[in-house]
């Protein structure tokens, strides 16, 4: 085997899942067949949720330094200030979810920020190479990638796994055979660029509603952290999109009160419909789908790159407890088990709130998703009112010690709060004191993705859950 894990793409999904096996110790290779990182800002949005899982992966200090929260959006009508509309309603902070708005970053920065960490733990992306084809069998998968300049022929990888976290159009998914089963969401083409204009503030998310001339909205947003604005256009359905400085510089200005030249320079630009789709598969024997190959998303809501590095904070300990571990391989089927409903669920809210059918809020930050109903969730309580295993474990301090700071790190941690419990015999962090308002009391195994795995009033058949699913066992190499 040349690596124990091939990545396929290098954006959010695929750094995420490179980072999580490096602190693991895994051995992995993150491949992406362009010659540098994406350059655009499109997945702006960071939610609660992935704040947290930023934190666990070392990167949510870098990430609040480069961002900031999301403007007031200004409404513009012929010129005049007419309105201001609010994107997110304020959430009070409180212990047990810390991070409670969203952090709005451009897509190039947190990519900069993940391939940073990734490489600070000795991770490693090799650009320009693409994938033209693969094969697999009980032992691994070998991959193929088209000639390149420096070798001027294809070769190919041999890897125990691989994880294709490489978008929307995946090269990997479409050689898996694997469908996806999607709708159009919005018929209406639309434009998105990133920008240096002159004549707006930068204290407002400014909307253009159509009316005269204009044949759609426009909307321009300060990107926070840099001297660009992100622009989106919607246009009639059948357009064909012009993507050039001059023709942006026409729909600035047909569309608000800004004249042509107020466009000063386009630094990246893409156009897009609208669409919901859902991989019919995410994985084919030892190959798993991440990210925009398994899902597609509106980017209404900010849901998709979210979505998409959860992916990879659930399949990557699940491959570190496989190949590190020796965990049984079975323990791999529960990424798609997992995973899928998870997005089919934020799929669903995405476009709802695409068509104004929802407003951003609640559901949106991501703190509600859990695994209730996955094989790897055991409540043992007879009765457990509020908090239950498959839930998020949220934040607390329990006898002076905060349960973020526990959990940190890719390890299982037990909490037994106002319960007596043995020690687990396994490389489990524990943490002991009186009942929480938040968990009550009980015993509590939090895996390494931060989700309540077992929950019980005493410690019984918590040490056959951990020899199971968790670093307690006893078929260890």
């Amino acid at each position: 085997m040349d690596t124990d894990v091939l990545i396929v793409g290098a954006g959010p999904t695929g750094l995420a899942l490179g980072i999580d096996l490096a602190r693991q110790g895994v051995a992995a290779l993150v491949v992406e067949r362009a010659d540098t990182l994406f350059p655009g800002s499109r997945g702006k949005g960071i939610q609660p949720r992935t704040m947290e899982v930023f934190d666990d992966l070392g990167v949510l200090d870098a990430i609040r330094e480069a961002g900031g929260g999301y403007p007031v959006q200004m409404i513009w009508q012929d010129g005049r200030r007419v309105g201001e509309h609010r994107m997110f309603e304020p959430v009070e902070v409180s212990e047990d979810a810390p991070y409670t708005e969203p952090l709005m970053v451009p897509q190039w920065r947190t990519q900069e920020i993940l391939f940073a960490r990734l490489t600070e733990l000795g991770g490693r992306v090799a650009f320009g190479r693409e994938v033209t084809g693969l094969d697999q069998d009980e032992d691994g998968v070998t991959v193929r990638f088209g000639a390149t300049a420096r070798s001027g022929a294809g070769d190919s990888l041999r890897a125990r796994y691989v994880v294709a976290a490489d978008g929307g159009r995946s090269t990997v998914r479409r050689a898996l055979g694997i469908g996806m089963t999607g709708e159009t969401v919005d018929p209406n083409p639309l434009l998105v660029a990133d920008v240096r204009i002159a004549g707006l503030d930068r204290d407002h998310w400014h909307a253009f509603p159509p009316g005269g001339e204009a044949e759609g909205y426009l909307a321009i947003c300060p990107l926070a952290g840099t001297e660009d604005f992100q622009m989106v256009a919607q246009f009639p359905e059948g357009t064909s999109v012009d993507l050039s400085l001059d023709a942006i510089r026409k729909v600035v200005a047909t569309r608000s009160h800004l004249a042509p030249e107020d466009v000063t320079e386009v630094r990246w630009a893409s156009d897009f419909r609208p669409r919901a789709a859902l991989a019919d598969r995410f994985r084919a024997g030892r190959v798993f789908l991440a990210g925009d190959a398994a899902h597609i998303h509106s980017p209404a809501g900010g849901q998709g790159l979210n979505t998409s590095v959860q992916d990879a904070y659930n399949l990557g300990w699940k491959l570190g407890a496989v190949l590190r571990d020796g965990a049984p391989a079975a323990l791999l089927d529960t990424y798609e088990e997992e995973r899928r409903p998870v997005a089919a669920e934020v799929l669903g809210l995405s476009t709802s709130v695409h068509r104004g059918e929802t407003r951003r809020g609640g559901a949106t930050r991501q703190l509600g998703l859990g695994y209730r109903e996955s094989t790897l969730t055991r409540e043992t309580r007879p009765t457990a009112d509020g908090l239950r295993a498959g839930d998020r474990a949220p934040d607390a301090t329990v006898a002076g010690v905060r349960l973020f700071d526990a959990f940190r790190g890719p390890h299982w941690t037990l909490l037994a709060l106002d319960t007596e419990a043995p020690e687990p015999g396994a490389p489990v962090r524990v943490v002991r004191g009186p009942a929480h308002k938040t968990y009550g009391a009980g015993l509590f195994l939090v895996r390494p993705d931060g989700y309540v795995g077992w929950a019980g009033d005493t410690a019984a058949g918590s040490a056959e859950y951990l020899t199971r699913f968790g670093p307690g066992r006893d078929h260890r190499p």
